[in-house]
């Protein structure tokens, strides 16, 4: 029986890449376990894939000061020693990790258990979890080619990001059905990422009046973020998440406004989607999203307003501009070189598996 252990966790974009290889594993009949946190957004979408799920300890490692920073080195600690059990128990041939800080010690309880990692690395440049986490790969696979310059010597293969099958296979009928909505305006999809942005969110509610009359829109906004005055409004739906009817609310979609992590605009570039991103700032975050959108803005494939710009203003000059020149962007994402993601990771993990 060929073992594996997939990892990754924090956001849905550490998760669903390795949801979207579970398909070719199952037809090579691996036995698929699944490391991640106890309380984390992975817990929840690996459990619906009917996957064995593990949970360890878990702590973030922060760059700026937290009393948090004194408690969770044990947590990893722990994390550790829970993920070295699991496996001796489990005995994989392979991990393969998308990152996010549950990773970490699993990572290094496989190397620890000489077992072979491949790390999926998203971003242009490595996260602190996969920095931490990156010697003790034998492979790192790569959205950008930009990365390869950011890893070891060899390690390097790009490979593009795994997208799941059944996004490509939506359904705009089904869309019309759920939504309420018709095919007489067209659709403007909003995502602000699994856990939400305030700020777009903000944006987008204060522009609703002059956007609902040209446009249907879908905002995806986060947990916690459902504004209820605005659940009978005509031509505007809102949901804190999507999980199964995603992929008909990309096929139904116009135009997307969304954050820039990696993996989501990586399926907009699949879905030939035009689109607006709106990176998180550097005061947020460490800059990643913003040479992730600047990378698809240079190849044509995005427009890209910056957070600390955001209006109602400029968010409605954007619409327009893309909507304008939607044609050509579209083209743009047609003509690029794709990359068989997943199947050059499998491959790859069945030359570590067999060595």
């Amino acid at each position: 029986m060929k073992k594996i252990i997939l990892t990754g966790g924090g956001t849905a974009g550490h998760v669903t890449p390795n949801i979207a290889l579970l398909p070719r594993l199952r037809e090579l009949d691996y036995e698929i376990s699944y490391i991640g946190s106890y309380h984390g957004i992975e817990k929840g979408l690996i459990e619906k894939e009917n996957i064995p799920y593990y949970a360890i300890s878990s702590g973030k490692l922060r760059r700026y000061f937290d009393p948090k920073n004194f408690s969770d080195p044990f947590k990893v600690i722990k994390g550790y020693a829970q993920a070295r059990s699991l496996m001796f128990r489990l005995k994989p041939d392979i991990v393969f990790s998308k990152g996010g800080f549950v990773s970490v010690p699993v990572v290094l309880a496989a190397r620890h258990a000489r077992v072979p990692v491949i790390i999926h690395e998203s971003d242009i440049t490595p996260g602190l979890a996969n920095k931490l986490a990156i010697p003790s790969a034998s492979k790192v696979c790569c959205n950008f080619p930009e990365t390869v310059s950011h890893i070891p010597e060899g390690k390097a293969i790009v490979s593009g990001s795994p997208i799941r099958r059944e996004l490509l296979e939506g359904n705009r009928e089904k869309a019309y059905t759920y939504t309420g909505f018709t095919p007489d305006l067209p659709v403007l999809l909003i995502i602000g990422g699994s856990l939400g942005s305030q700020v777009i969110n903000e944006a987008v509610r204060r522009l609703l009046p002059v956007l609902l009359k040209s446009w249907q829109v879908i905002h995806l906004c986060g947990k916690g973020n459902l504004d209820p005055t605005l659940h009978h409004t005509s031509g505007y739906v809102q949901y804190e998440y999507i999980n199964e009817e995603l992929a008909d609310l990309f096929a139904v979609s116009d135009l997307v406004i969304s954050r820039a992590g990696a993996n989501a605009i990586c399926e907009l570039q699949a879905l030939c989607k035009p689109n607006i991103l709106i990176p998180l700032s550097k005061a947020a975050s460490r800059g990643d999203q913003i040479l992730n959108a600047n990378s698809f803005k240079k190849q044509g494939f995005s427009y890209v307003l910056e957070e600390e710009n955001l209006t109602e203003e400029t968010l409605s000059a954007a619409i327009s501009a893309v909507w304008e020149n939607r044609q050509s962007y579209i083209s743009a994402m047609k003509e690029s070189q794709k990359t068989d993601a997943i199947e050059i990771i499998i491959d790859l993990i069945e030359q570590l598996r067999k060595k």
